[in-house]
């Protein structure tokens, strides 16, 4: 109990999460997620390829997210292993640790039923305050019909980056 109150706390003093729509039309959105952990830029990216430690098993078609891997390089398979058979949920196009950016094609879920353009850029830079990092994901989606997704979209994007931000706000060593 003592430990859930504590994450509970830190998570709070790390700063409050924004998420919006920042935009939508029949054939788009745009998502944008914020919040400012006390992690360094090294823990990002280790956080980052190892999802199965913050991703939600709910949100996977394995009901497991120690199935997933993220390979951190241009062309890497943001990967989930089935029985017989895996699922490519995003691609790297982007891995830029100096810059602190990393950006996938990433048509997550029902998505790649529908055929559409997906990009998740993933920043962060130092807080303004020198507090840690601003920690922000922006996700453009693109393609016909596409703007009827944006409010489930938002719903399980925005828990994951929570639990991202929060498994940041808590890993030892962040």
């Amino acid at each position: 109990m003592k430990r859930l109150l504590l994450a509970a706390i830190v998570c709070a003093a790390a700063g409050p999460a924004s998420a919006e729509i920042v935009a939508r039309s029949d054939n788009g959105f745009s998502l944008s997620f914020e919040r400012r952990v006390p992690a360094s830029p090294e823990a990002v990216l280790n956080a980052l390829a190892l999802p199965g430690a913050w991703w939600s098993d709910a949100h996977t078609y394995s009901g497991s997210a120690s199935n997933i891997t993220v390979d951190l390089r241009p062309g890497g398979c943001w990967c989930e292993a089935l029985p017989g058979g895996g699922v490519k949920h995003a691609e790297a196009v982007l891995v830029w640790p100096e810059q602190r950016m990393v950006r996938f094609d990433a048509p997550f879920g029902p998505l790649q039923d529908i055929g559409v353009d997906a990009v998740l850029t993933m920043t962060w830079a130092d807080a303004a305050d020198g507090s840690g990092l601003a920690l922000k994901w922006t996700f453009v989606v693109s393609g016909t019909g596409a703007g009827a997704m944006a409010g489930p979209v938002d719903g399980v994007l925005a828990e994951q980056f929570g639990r991202f931000a929060g498994h940041l706000s808590t890993a030892p060593g962040a």
